[in-house]
Order: structure tokens, then C-alpha cells, then sequence
């Protein structure tokens, strides 16, 4: 097992290249499987959450061919073989193959999804979705049985607003008879993503970024080639930490209007951002004032930013109020930042921050991907060196994250654990 090691306070400067969204990847991926000739993804990151989608499709029968951020996908020999355990169980997005693997072999055998550990992500509406379009769906030894004779459209209402849920039942719907109306859709720019995909390859998909999608049902699917958006959070997390401890930093290939809601949070905390065609210029030269955030679907706060924004606040004046509507158990990062002197405290959905604090280096563990995130850029805003474990997580999300600090002036750098550090590890 490895540990990062970060050396705090040096001020960072330059430019950083952000890579395809992981979010898009995940889902895109599996979108292949719908389709009966080849699939060429460009823009992928190189991250191990996509390494690991290329061996499920290997491991069902497809020709996969990974390299330099593009991946190949072949599925013509694919076949419908279960995935009860294994690789499929490392993978919080592994869902996806269920929408896929339903609407090209009408059943799939998924085993229950891991990834980070966020409390209860309910996968009752991807079910509910299924179950309209004719499934029947079981849960049998931690595995989902999915099975239909066919699938036929229908009008679909989401009950909470789902990301997931929405891509899942447009990959199902594609290849359905006849008309599939999601209601309450996501709006997230993701979907736009593999809507866009499934368009290319011969999907009739009307109404993807807003909250009614409309689906007509095609016989049949063919090869494209596409590129991947930006990732909007890796963008957003760049961003957090040039306004942390960053001079002059340009965020590189980013589509601005998919950032705007932490642009407008920058600018409240009196941080210099200028927004340029596919970039964004964060100066840093004044004292920050504290602000309140509320993550909410898009186009409001990512929740997938509130982990790194609670790290920013700990260097702005006054109290901060981060609350988070999406997930509950989104505040592991804390008691983290608390170790190395952050004065944060966790009320309910909220945490209240008050600032400015040093932060002091410390032997710190990510618990999730965006907790490891928040660290990263508590440790590159401390004093002293920060040991940070849990790395793995990180690399579920972040590709070449040392290389494009180190690029900034970072001193970062991966260490081998000692047995001991190992052991204290897996008792935690």
C-alpha cells in the first residue's frame, strides 16, 4: 500500500490540463455494450475505475483495447454472463451495467455496487425504472436478477432526482418498443454526455439536460466514435485549490458553465476568477471571507465539491455553514481536518467552519474519493508534511494528480507503507 506525502506552503502557479469526467466514463463505458458494432471513447482519464469497466466488458465477451486515453470496445461476441462477485463489486458505478447489459440481452446478474462509502445510495429508483419497462427484478445473495421477455416503452417518474437512475433507464429504454418518457430527469451536463453517445450510435433521444427526457425505441444500435466531456469536478476541485493556496493558477480545457455555480462561491469569498472560452483564470491576492453552501442537483453546488470547499473555508475570515442535501454521510473528511486544527463542527447535515485556521501537517486517512481530495489540499495549505493514506481512493477519480500538482510547484510525492502503517490501516 502507498501513502502520499505532501509538503505544505508553497504558494502553487501555472497551468493545469483537466481530463475527460470521470462520471461520463463510467456510464459511456458500459453504453458500448448496446451497441452490435465497434465503439471508439476518446478523452477518457486514466483512472482505475475505468481500467476496471474495460475488464468487466472483457470479461463478458468483448474486445477491449485501452490506450493513451482511448479505449476500443468491440461487443459484437458479447453475451449476457453474470456478474455476481469480483471486479463488479469494486466499482460504484458498476450499476450502469445493469441498464446496458438489460437493454441489449433483456437480463443481467450485477452484483451489488461498491465504490465510496457515502451511507445508503438507493438503487430503488434504477428498479422502479426497470420494472416499467417490464422487468422483473430480484435481489437474491447481494446480487440484482434482472429478466424481461421484452421490454416495452413507458412514462416513468422519479421521485428523487437521480443521476444514476436517469442514465440507467435510458440505456435500458434505447432498444425498448415503442416510447419511454422519464419525468424529474437529472439535468446533470453526464447525461447530456451518454445521451450524445446514444445518439451517434442510432438512439432516438429527445429533451437530454432537462428535466423530461424522451426516448423512442430503436431495433437497433451501431458503432460511433466519442469524446468525452471535461470533468467538471476535477475542474472544480483545481479551482478550490488554486483559490486555497494558489497565485495564479489557469485551469485548462473546462467548460465553463458547467463550474458556474462554485465560480459565483469564488467570487462571494472575494476570490479573483476570470472565465475565459474553455478556461478559468483563479488569482488569489486578498484575504477570503467566509460563505454558506448548499449542495444541490444541477446547476446548483456539486456535492461532490462540498469535501474540498470545507477545506477552503478553513482559510477564509468569519463562520462558514457547508450543508449538504445529497448525501448524509458526506462529513468523514472532518475529523481529519480537525487533527490537523481546522475548528469545524458537524451539526446534522451541516458542518459550521470557523476561520481563518493553520492547518498543521498531520498523518491523515481518505475515506472516500473527493474526503481524499479535501486532504490533499488541506496538506498542500498546512505547515509541516501531511501523511496521507487511502490513496487508492483517489486514484478512483483523479488521473496523474502528483504530476499535475507537481506541475503547479507541489511538493508531493507516493511513499511505501511500512507493514505497521499497513496494519494500523485495515484495523481502522
Amino acid at each position: 500500500m502507498e501513502k502520499l506525502m505532501i509538503e505544505g506552503g508553497t504558494p502553487l502557479e501555472g497551468t493545469v490540463q483537466i481530463s475527460g469526467a470521470k462520471n461520463s466514463a463510467v456510464a459511456l463505458i458500459p453504453a458500448a455494450i448496446l451497441a452490435d458494432s465497434t465503439v471508439t471513447i476518446d478523452n477518457l482519464p486514466d483512472i482505475s475505475d475505468v481500467r476496471l469497466l474495460g475488464e468487466l466488458l472483457k470479461e463478458i465477451g468483448g474486445e477491449v483495447e485501452l490506450a493513451d486515453q482511448k479505449m476500443v470496445i468491440d461487443p459484437s461476441e458479447m453475451f449476457a454472463m453474470p456478474l455476481p462477485n469480483g471486479r463488479v463489486k469494486k466499482l460504484r458505478a458498476s450499476y450502469y451495467l445493469m441498464g446496458a447489459m438489460l437493454g441489449k440481452f433483456k437480463k443481467a446478474v450485477i452484483g451489488l455496487p461498491g465504490g465510496c462509502n457515502l451511507g445508503p445510495r438507493p438503487i430503488d429508483q434504477h428498479i422502479k425504472g426497470f420494472e416499467a419497462l417490464g422487468a422483473k427484478v430480484t435481489n437474491e445473495q447481494g446480487a440484482i436478477y434482472l429478466r424481461a421477455d421484452e421490454l416495452k416503452g413507458a412514462r416513468i417518474y422519479l421521485d428523487v432526482v437521480s443521476v444514476g437512475a436517469t442514465i440507467n433507464i435510458m440505456l435500458a429504454a434505447v432498444l425498448a418498443k415503442g416510447r419511454t418518457i422519464i419525468e424529474n430527469a437529472a439535468k446533470e451536463p453526464e447525461i447530456i454526455d451518454v445521451a450524445t453517445l446514444l445518439t451517434s450510435m442510432g438512439a432516438r433521444i429527445k429533451g437530454a439536460g432537462t428535466n423530461v427526457i424522451r426516448i423512442d425505441g430503436v431495433e437497433s444500435l451501431h458503432g460511433c466514435r466519442h469524446s468525452i466531456i471535461p470533468d467538471r469536478i476535477e475542474a472544480g476541485t483545481y479551482m478550490i485549490l488554486a483559490a486555497a493556496i494558489g497565485q495564479n493558477v489557469l485551469i485548462d480545457n473546462i467548460i465553463p458553465l458547467h463550474v458556474e455555480s462554485l465560480i459565483a462561491k469564488l467570487r462571494e469569498m472575494g476570490v479573483d476568477v476570470e472565465v475565459l472560452d474553455d478556461q478559468v483564470r483563479i488569482r488569489n491576492h486578498q484575504e477570503k471571507k467566509g460563505v454558506d453552501i448548499k449542495t444541490l442537483v444541477y446547476p446548483g453546488f456539486p456535492t461532490d465539491l462540498q469535501q474540498p470547499a470545507t477545506t477552503l473555508l478553513t482559510q477564509a475570515h468569519g463562520t462558514s455553514i457547508v450543508t449538504d442535501t445529497i448525501y448524509n454521510a458526506r462529513f468523514k473528511h472532518i475529523d481529519e481536518l480537525r487533527r490537523m486544527g481546522a475548528d469545524i463542527k458537524v451539526e446534522g447535515r451541516s458542518a459550521i467552519i470557523n476561520g481563518k485556521t493553520k492547518l498543521q501537517g498531520a498523518k491523515v486517512r481518505a475515506s472516500d474519493l473527493r474526503a481524499g481530495a479535501s486532504l490533499v489540499i488541506a496538506g498542500l495549505t498546512a505547515e509541516g508534511i501531511t501523511e496521507l493514506s487511502g490513496v487508492e481512493h483517489i486514484d478512483r477519480g483523479y488521473e496523474d494528480l502528483e504530476q499535475k500538482l507537481i506541475g503547479l510547484g507541489a511538493k508531493i510525492w507516493r511513499e511505501q507503507m511500512s507493514d505497521q502503517e499497513e496494519e494500523q490501516v485495515k484495523s481502522s
